[in-house]
């Protein structure tokens, strides 16, 4: 990692943690399981944005055989009700019944979308329905959520790059970086 220096993004600090050669080995590791179970299936890959879009191009491009992507949003709105409330915005045409189902996150932490996002996704019908996120925080989970095809262990810490952003920026940075220790 020598050749990856500390970044500043707004008033934060961040030091070099996965390397682009970590994410893509990893990527390419995850693409192989899928591959071994869905090769014959044509799934659907819903690709939440905007966080995944990386994640997404990178492993899409790992697969050979034939799937189809559709990117979504899950927006969620904390008002003064503690349970909070969710929105899923995908295209209208997208069919869900009968089809493989995989969703694409860039990180899991709490859980909170994709406890929304699941069980709305399975009153849809899908013949399988399966989870994929290059980052999890194990201690963050705040639900019982199966990840069926799990990236990286990460703590409970801040990080950015390779899709994951503070205030919009660092997105397109090919390294995961993590908040420096204060």
């Amino acid at each position: 990692m020598e050749h990856i220096k500390e970044i500043t993004i707004g008033d934060l600090h961040f030091v070099p943690y996965l390397t682009a050669d970590m994410l893509q080995e990893k990527v390419s590791q995850m693409a192989g399981e899928i591959s071994q179970k869905y090769h014959d299936k044509v799934p659907l890959f819903l690709v939440v944005m905007n966080g995944a879009f990386m994640f997404a191009a990178d492993l899409i491009r790992k697969l050979d055989f034939p799937a189809e992507l559709v990117f979504i949003r899950v927006k969620s709105y904390h008002g003064t009700q503690s349970t909070g409330k969710a929105q899923i915005f995908m295209p209208e045409d997208v069919e869900i019944k009968d089809r493989h189902v995989i969703i694409m996150e860039d990180i899991i932490d709490t859980g909170n979308s994709m406890s929304f996002l699941l069980p709305e996704l399975q009153k849809m019908n899908p013949a399988s329905l399966a989870l994929t996120a290059i980052l999890v925080k194990p201690e963050a989970l705040l639900h019982d959520i199966t990840i069926d095809f799990p990236g990286f262990e990460i703590p409970n810490k801040f990080v950015v790059g390779y899709g994951l952003d503070y205030n919009g920026i660092g997105r397109n940075l090919e390294d995961i970086y993590q908040l420096k220790p204060s």
